[in-house]
């Protein structure tokens, strides 16, 4: 078989929708996560922008 036998494909979406495995029991809403790595990185921004305290 060569590549001109082969059926042409349009570019697009194939049909198929995406959804999110639920969370298990427990555990952080995605969210929660978003806001909690946010938190982090203004945590670590301002960590390495002054100098420590004490040295």
């Amino acid at each position: 078989m060569t590549a001109s036998e082969l059926p042409r494909r349009a570019p697009g979406a194939s049909g198929r929708t995406y959804t999110p495995p639920e969370p298990q029991p427990g555990a952080p809403s995605r969210a929660l996560r978003l806001r909690a790595a946010d938190g982090w990185g203004k945590f670590m921004r301002r960590a390495t922008s002054r100098p420590a305290a004490g040295t």
